[in-house]
């Protein structure tokens, strides 16, 4: 199970370790709009310092993520390309989120009897 019901309708990660890709959406998400360091990334993605430098390395060779020196630090931001695959990710999340709540919505009015159209069937107002 990747999503649980929680009692207010949203749904939640079950707890499972995350995979490859949804590491590199994490990291890609946390730098829409920004230059971030490793450290800043590894702490906002919740990952080690030495994961997100893999993963950084893997997104710069596929032209994803630019390399910026700042003084003494180095900083790390999506390019154009970058951008557009992490817009496309988030928009296959937001569907596939929507695709959960409507199957629920559909389960819940399943349940719930169609008392307008059983009175009439009854004859009863």
């Amino acid at each position: 199970m990747l999503y649980q019901k929680t009692a207010n309708l949203t749904f939640e990660r079950a707890i499972m370790p995350r995979s490859k890709l949804e590491n590199y959406e994490i990291i890609m998400q946390s730098l829409v709009g920004r230059y971030l360091s490793v450290d800043t990334l590894a702490f906002n993605c919740g990952m080690d310092c030495i994961a997100v430098s893999k993963r950084i390395d893997f997104l710069m060779k596929n032209g994803l993520v630019e390399e910026k020196k700042c003084s003494s630090k180095t900083l790390y931001a999506l390019t154009k390309r970058g951008q557009s695959i992490q817009k496309a990710l988030a928009i296959t999340k937001l569907l596939d989120t929507l695709k959960i709540t409507v199957k629920v919505a559909d389960e819940e009015l399943t349940a719930v009897p169609r008392s307008s159209e059983d009175a009439k069937e009854t004859g009863q107002k």
